[in-house]
């Protein structure tokens, strides 16, 4: 068992590359499908990136990732939290239709915290159950999120392996009101965040575990001659961050840096990894992050670098993520597109990687992005981008222009105890703290002038009417074509959290779960 007492991680890596060069060495390469590795980051801001801007430079792996692949300045996550941009990744639909949404309350972002009822729809099908069509081995490291009762989990939505936890690692709790999180291996619990695996003022050795994890299934899928899917899901800069003794200290930007030099290493040796095996050209790289930085962190946050606000809502640095495609031989090396793009269509560009159609049962909101990084074509470039927040649609973005059809940061009364989304940033009648209702007429900018959003065009100009006579028919004909999944973020009980998960009786580690008593969940934001 893996555990964070028991990793001699230098020791462990030094081995790891011996044995990789050996079977470098004494395997024949044989022609088989492109392997797929999607790397998503939890609360990493588009400017927290060398390439993109961050004036400490500190993370060369990712820069140099970006020199030998191509950077996508206009890349987008499908929603401004944790849960519902993922589920939207592994679905390539959006979290409206997924059901992984809140009807609790108008325009609230919702997630699954422990005492979630709901999950990941039976109805979806996520991108590892399409990959066993070609006979794909696919393995999750990380962050699941998509729901952690029994038939929510990994193993139970196509993934052959998983290493990680189902929510995030808040704590430490001392198991009577809320349990601590637990970590898996697989089907099975391991141990628990802060337990066996300690997180000690900002101290961790998680990261490591989690690379160690994702090598380790290259090599041992590579030694196999098998096709795989490695969706790595580190959340070292998700607060609390953390990161190991190491790096702990060594960044200019504090301990949120500490941890984004960390993932930049881990970047790093996955890529040296696929180098040294040979099989660099046949396998496929995505970069990105889950939302924005999380600004309301303060000190334990990132960069969104010059985009309004941050995680929670939809002005551009919520939603608008850092992207790297990566794929040597296939992938022009320094190539910068600026086609609008956004997570959902990692799965539909995925099926394509595989030479798997795409499932016609159901609408897709990803769009095959394989002209964009093999041919550098725009020619997807009039493509709309939706913000939502819960089910309301609050903006869309097409070409340079994004309009607004609801703003909201957050509510006076949470805004007055010092939650702020926009901190420093507040653009009067904009970041608004009422939910204010702008869809007879939209608060619209050109995204190309103005990247911040803190200039509207005038209602009066002809710019204006242009634009909004562009943008009216095709929201018109999106919401008429609208139908939403059934919402599984409504229902919360404190009877179904991580009392005692699969396993724990191995461990000693099962508690005792109050009776059950369901309410609807309260979703501030």
């Amino acid at each position: 068992m893996l555990t964070m007492r028991g990793l001699s991680f230098s020791t462990s890596l030094s081995l790891f590359y011996v044995i990789s060069c050996f079977y470098l060495t004494n395997t024949v390469a044989t022609a088989r499908l492109p392997n797929i590795i999607i790397m998503l980051m939890d609360d990493m801001g588009w400017g927290d990136l060398g390439v993109l801007g961050q004036p400490s430079k500190e993370t060369p792996n990712l820069d140099a990732m970006a020199a030998q692949g191509m950077l996508l300045p206009n890349f987008y996550t499908a929603n401004p939290l944790c849960s519902p941009s993922r589920a939207a990744l592994l679905t390539g639909r959006l979290p409206v239709r997924n059901g992984f949404y809140t009807t609790n309350a108008h325009a609230r972002n919702a997630y699954t915290p422990q005492e979630i009822v709901g999950g990941i729809s039976k109805d979806e099908i996520l991108l590892p159950v399409m990959l066993k069509k070609k006979d794909y081995v696919s393995k999750i490291v990380g962050k699941w999120h998509l729901g952690h009762r029994p038939q929510y989990l990994p193993l139970k939505n196509g993934f052959d392996e998983w290493f990680g936890a189902p929510n995030c690692h808040f704590g430490p709790y001392n198991n009577t009101n809320r349990p601590n999180v637990p970590v898996y291996n697989n089907s099975e619990m391991v141990g628990r965040y802060y337990e066996e695996f300690e997180i000690n003022n900002a101290e961790s050795n998680l990261t490591q575990i989690y690379l160690q994890e994702g090598l380790d299934f290259i090599l041992r899928q590579t030694r196999a001659q098998k096709p795989f899917l490695l969706y790595w899901a580190p959340d070292a800069t998700h607060g609390p961050v953390y990161a190991s003794k190491r790096f702990i200290g060594k960044s200019q930007r504090g301990r949120y840096g500490d941890a984004v030099m960390e993932l930049d290493y881990g970047v790093g040796q996955i890529l040296l990894l696929l180098k040294s095996l040979g099989i660099d050209n046949n396998t496929f790289v995505f970069f990105t992050s889950d939302n924005g930085a999380a600004l309301i962190s303060g000190t334990q946050g990132g960069s969104n670098g010059p985009f309004l606000c941050g995680k929670e809502t939809t002005f551009e640095g919520g939603m608008r993520e850092p992207a790297i495609a990566w794929w040597p031989g296939h992938i022009k090396e320094s190539s910068v597109n600026f086609q609008l793009s956004n997570v959902m269509d990692l799965y539909t560009t995925s099926l394509a990687i595989a030479g798997i159609s795409a499932p016609g049962d159901r609408v897709l909101d990803g769009l095959d992005l394989t002209p964009v990084l093999l041919n550098n074509s725009s020619s997807l470039k009039d493509r709309p981008i939706y913000y939502y927040r819960g089910n309301e649609l609050m903006a869309v973005r097409l070409g340079q222009y994004k309009a607004h059809y609801w703003t909201w940061s957050n509510s006076w009364e949470q805004f007055k105890t010092g939650i702020n989304f926009c901190p420093g940033q507040e653009v009067p009648g904009v970041t608004t703290h009422d939910q204010m209702n702008h869809t007879l007429q939209p608060v619209i900018f050109h995204l190309g002038r103005d990247p911040g959003e803190k200039y509207p065009i005038s209602v009066l100009s002809k710019e204006y009417m242009d634009v909004l006579s562009t943008f009216t028919p095709i929201v018109q004909q999106h919401q008429k074509d609208l139908i939403p999944g059934v919402p599984q973020l409504n229902m919360c009980d404190l009877a179904v959290m991580n009392w005692a998960p699969e396993g724990c009786e191995k461990l000693g580690k099962c508690l005792k779960p109050p009776d059950s008593k369901p309410w609807k969940c309260f979703w501030p934001h």
